[in-house]
């Protein structure tokens, strides 16, 4: 019975978004859309104008898909690794170390527009090439708006452990370290896959946001930016279409690899 109720809750979840998705194609593809918000065609360019411009600069808009991607994976990863090591110096030294989780979150609190600008200038001398500073900017962006959503949920992991398993690993008379690596590591595996659900769309975000700054003109972001400047909003479109698609298929590959991970806990 309870496969049952799994199984329509997962075909509902995917089903009613894939109707409502639907149903905003066709309304914009047919004009009612445009009705309904008041703008012309030029503004909201049909579907149709939207892939056949991704089609034809399907090089150039992958191009930037990598820059964008490349920063997004780095800051997430770097930003993972800082927050998870902040959980566990808060957890081993709890009187000293949850002073981190306060100061990580506080940053992540700053905008992302506020952030981005100070980054870059802090990194104009990091190095002779315009791409690296950029890159570098970009990427301690995306690290610190990553790393307040893993140390938190890390934090949990580590120190919120299953009933009475604390009085079992000191039955077996097992040290510090033994139930540090034998219990609360193993514990927080699922925590970090709630943080990185958080952090995953984010860091899309904050790559996409740091770049309208950069130095260096290259990136999904970049690119919605200086088309809408010269007032090329079909070309605008293409890349916030694409820019969905980046946010959607890193959070698909993060439910398969969550999944595979955590096949054995279920």
């Amino acid at each position: 019975m309870p496969k049952r109720i799994n199984m329509k809750t997962a075909a509902g979840s995917v089903i009613y978004p894939t109707l409502f998705g639907a149903a905003v194609i066709i309304s914009w593809q047919t004009g009612f859309l445009h009705k309904l918000l008041k703008t012309d065609e030029y503004v909201l360019p049909y579907p149709t104008k939207i892939l056949h411009i991704m089609h034809e600069n399907s090089d150039k808009i992958m191009l930037n898909v990598q820059a964008s991607v490349k920063v997004a994976l780095l800051g997430l990863l770097l930003g993972s690794l800082i927050g998870y090591f902040i959980a566990i110096i808060a957890t081993v030294f709890p009187k000293y170390g949850s002073g981190g989780l306060t100061i990580v979150s506080a940053f992540n609190a700053i905008p992302i527009v506020a952030l981005a600008p100070v980054f870059i200038n802090w990194t104009k001398d990091v190095s002779e090439e315009a791409e690296v500073r950029s890159m570098v900017a970009k990427v301690l962006v995306v690290t610190v708006t990553s790393m307040a959503a893993m140390s938190v949920n890390a934090y949990r992991g580590l120190t919120e452990l299953p009933p009475f398993s604390d009085d079992l690993m000191k039955t077996y008379a097992a040290g510090k370290v033994t139930e540090f690596f034998k219990l609360c590591l193993p514990n927080s595996l699922p925590y970090i896959f709630t943080a990185l659900r958080v952090s995953v769309p984010g860091s899309v975000i904050g790559a996409l946001v740091s770049e309208y700054f950069a130095e260096y003109i290259i990136g999904v972001g970049r690119q919605i930016r200086e088309n809408i400047l010269i007032a090329q909003y079909a070309t605008a479109w293409a890349y916030i279409i694409t820019a969905c698609i980046i946010g959607i298929a890193m959070y698909i590959v993060l439910m398969i690899v969550e999944t595979i991970a955590l096949r054995k806990r279920k």
